[in-house]
């Protein structure tokens, strides 16, 4: 049952946005948080707080794979079997799961605690094969990492993410995605070591991207220790990428310095000799 705290909660996303609507999504997560999937009340629930109606809910909520329309275990276990992860080992991590915890895709164990189901693409080709718990990572895994890391939350281990926090449950996973943080967005990694070899090597010859801003980069190798230090950093990655679509955006439209906007080029002509007036497109129809 949707409670009264709930509904308050709702009302306080809905304040977050110009456009009630837009609260939606923000509003089936907290659903979730509260019930443990998108119940046939939390439908209702959502429409009528934001005076649309349950067929549109129900729409956004069957549109995309977080939002679960069967109660979800503890822990939901989504195992990457897309082409890179399942070449890697996924199918076979998740044949493996199958096998281990009695149940099949999209199936819970009859304790609660786990939720099995192969996704698609968990956005970590570089540390594939990948399985996520509450979309936290797991990286390079194997059949018998994975069946270790179900046998441990089944028994009430703390586990850690190989890149982000500790794993918590599904419903309080949920209650963070609606945008009620739990204080724990900077415990653990960021990134490993796939992912920063690029950068280290751009660090050691001076690489930088074209047209990226003046100044160096930031140093992305290591986390903020405080969030001072981590809001600084935020400030300055925003600053220096407005910078360079700035840039870029007076390029495009001849209002800065370029290659295609050469003061010494013919009036009327585009680069390559190409009439600006529309002659030579009617010439080539």
């Amino acid at each position: 049952m949707i409670s009264d705290k709930t509904r308050a909660e709702m009302r306080e996303i809905i304040a977050r946005y110009p456009e009630p609507r837009s609260a939606l999504l923000p509003m089936l997560h907290l659903v979730q948080s509260e019930e443990g999937h998108v119940s046939p009340e939390g439908i209702e629930v959502c429409a009528e707080l934001l005076d649309i109606t349950a067929a549109e809910v129900a729409a956004v909520a069957t549109f995309y794979t977080m939002y679960k329309r069967r109660p979800v275990g503890d822990y939901h276990v989504g195992v990457c079997t897309n082409t890179l992860c399942a070449v890697m080992g996924g199918d076979a991590i998740f044949s493996s799961l199958k096998d281990h915890l009695g149940i099949g895709n999209d199936e819970t164990t009859e304790d609660g605690s786990i939720t099995l189901e192969h996704v698609e693409c968990n956005a970590a080709c570089d540390f594939a094969p990948v399985v996520m718990v509450n979309w936290e990572f797991f990286d390079n895994m194997t059949p018998q990492r994975a069946r270790k890391l179900v046998d441990d939350l089944r028994a009430g281990v703390e586990v850690e993410a190989d890149r982000g926090a500790r794993v918590c449950t599904w419903r309080q996973a949920e209650r963070v995605l609606a945008g009620f943080p739990d204080g724990r967005a900077d415990e653990g990694p960021a990134s490993g070591e796939a992912s920063l070899v690029g950068l280290r090597l751009a660090h050691e010859r001076g690489w930088s991207a074209v047209g990226g801003g003046e100044g160096t980069a930031p140093d992305l190798t290591t986390r903020p220790s405080t969030p001072a230090e981590a809001t600084r950093a935020a400030e300055q990655s925003d600053t220096q990428r407005a910078h360079s679509e700035s840039r870029a955006a007076e390029v495009g439209s001849g209002t800065g310095a370029g290659p295609d906007k050469r003061a010494d080029a013919p009036e009327g002509k585009r680069p390559g000799g190409a009439a600006s007036n529309g002659e030579g497109e009617k010439g080539q129809r």
